[in-house]
C-alpha cells in the first residue's frame, strides 16, 4: 500500500517532469494556429523534460553495458535532442541556424552549465577539488576543434564565390571525415588506453543506490523520448524564423541561445546535479565531454548527411563572432577550470562571460552577421 502512496507523492513533488505538460499545450497551439512565439517557446521548454529523461534513461542503460560503451552512450544521447533539432533546421535549409546552434551549444556547455555547476557546487561546498591532467586534455582537444572550424570558415571569406564552390565542398567534406577520425581516436584514448588520465579525485564519493531500470524498460523510454523530442523539435524549427522576425531577434541569436540551451539541456541539467552532489569531475566531463562530441562528431557529421537532405551541402563557414567567441570559450573555460580547485565565484565569472557573449549576439544587426 506504500508504494503507490510514495510514487503519488513524488510525481506531485514540483520537478522538471512538471514541464511535460507543455507537450499537449504545443500540440494545441500549433493545430489551433497560434502565434509563433507561443508556439516557439512551448515547444522550447516541452523540449526539456524530454532531454531530461533521455539523459536518465541512458545513464540506466549504462549500467548493463558496462563503463565504456556506456560512457559512449551517455554522450551520443545527452547530445541527440541537439543533433535532432539540427537535423530538421538543417532539412529546411536553415544553414545559419545550424552553424549557430553548433556554436552555441559549445559555449553553452563550455561556460553556462560549467558556470552553474561552479556556482551550485560551490555555494554548497565551499571548494570543489579535481583531476586536472583532464582538463587540459579536455582543453587541449577543444582547441583544436576550434582551430579545425577556422579552416573552412577562413577559406569562405577568401574564396566564397561560385569559381570556387566545389573546392569549398569538398574542402568540408574531407574536414569532416578527418574530425570524425579524430573523434573516433579520442574516445578510444578515453575509454580504451589511458582511462586513468579522466579518474576522479574524489574516490570516497557518496555514490547512489537506487535501483536501476530494466533492460526492456530502459531502451523502450530511450526510443519513446527520441521520437517524441524529434516530434517537439520539428514543431519548434518550423516557428523559429518567424518568432525571430515577430521579436526582433536575428536567426543567429536564435541558434546561438536558444536552440543550443534546448538542445543541451540533458547534459546541463546532469553536470549540474553532479557538482550539486561533489561529483565535479563527473560534471566537468559533462560539460566539456558534450563540447568535445559537439565540435569533433556532430558538426562532420552534419556536413555529411547534408549531402542527402536538404537543398544544398552545409559547410562549416561559421561568422567571425562566432569563431571569436569559441576561442574566447575555450580559453576562458581553460584559464579558470585549469587549477584543479572550483569555488563559486569561478562560476560568476564563466556565467558572466556567456551573458555577455549572448549580449552581443541580440544587438548584432542581422546584416552584419
Amino acid at each position: 500500500m506504500s508504494k503507490p502512496k510514495s510514487l503519488s507523492i513524488k510525481i506531485l513533488t514540483p520537478g522538471i517532469h512538471w514541464l511535460f505538460v507543455f507537450i499537449p499545450i504545443t500540440v494545441f497551439l500549433e493545430f489551433s494556429h497560434a502565434s509563433a512565439p507561443l508556439i516557439f517557446f512551448s515547444a522550447a521548454i516541452s523540449i526539456i523534460p524530454i532531454a531530461r529523461l533521455i539523459s536518465t534513461s541512458t545513464e540506466n542503460l549504462a549500467t548493463y553495458t558496462g563503463d565504456a560503451v556506456g560512457g559512449l552512450l551517455n554522450a551520443t544521447f545527452g547530445n541527440l535532442p541537439e543533433l535532432i533539432i539540427a537535423l530538421i533546421a538543417l532539412r529546411a535549409g536553415l544553414h545559419e541556424m545550424v552553424l549557430a546552434s553548433i556554436a552555441g551549444a559549445i559555449l553553452a556547455n563550455l561556460l553556462l552549465a560549467l558556470g552553474v555547476s561552479f556556482l551550485i557546487g560551490g555555494l554548497k561546498f565551499h571548494y570543489q577539488e579535481y583531476n586536472s591532467t583532464s582538463i587540459r586534455m579536455y582543453s587541449s582537444m577543444m582547441m583544436i576543434a576550434v582551430l579545425s572550424l577556422i579552416v573552412p570558415s577562413a577559406f569562405n571569406r577568401f574564396y566564397g564565390t561560385a569559381e570556387f564552390a566545389e573546392a569549398e565542398n569538398s574542402l568540408n567534406i574531407l574536414l569532416s571525415i578527418a574530425l570524425l577520425a579524430a573523434y573516433g581516436l579520442y574516445l578510444v584514448f578515453m575509454l580504451k588506453t589511458h582511462p586513468d588520465f579522466f579518474k576522479s579525485e574524489n574516490s570516497h564519493e557518496n555514490e547512489s543506490h537506487e535501483r536501476p531500470w530494466s533492460l526492456i524498460k530502459s531502451i523502450s523510454i530511450l526510443v519513446f523520448a527520441s521520437v517524441l523530442a524529434a516530434f517537439m523539435s520539428e514543431i519548434l524549427v518550423g516557428a523559429a524564423e518567424e518568432t525571430g522576425e515577430i521579436m526582433g531577434m536575428s536567426s543567429i541569436f536564435i541558434g546561438v541561445v536558444f536552440l543550443a540551451v534546448i538542445g543541451g539541456a540533458a547534459e546541463g541539467i546532469s553536470a549540474i546535479v553532479m557538482a550539486s552532489k561533489n561529483k565535479v569531475d563527473l560534471s566537468i566531463g559533462i560539460a566539456l565531454g558534450s563540447s568535445i562530441q559537439i565540435a569533433l562528431f556532430i558538426a562532420p557529421l552534419l556536413v555529411l548527411v547534408s549531402l542527402f537532405i536538404g537543398p544544398e551541402q552545409l559547410n562549416l563557414s561559421f561568422n567571425r563572432a562566432l569563431i571569436w567567441s569559441l576561442f574566447l570559450g575555450v580559453i576562458l573555460a581553460s584559464m579558470i577550470a585549469g587549477d584543479g580547485r572550483s569555488n563559486w565565484y569561478k562560476g560568476v565569472q564563466l556565467i558572466l562571460v556567456y551573458l555577455i557573449l549572448g549580449l552581443m549576439f541580440y544587438f548584432i544587426p542581422e546584416s552584419a552577421q
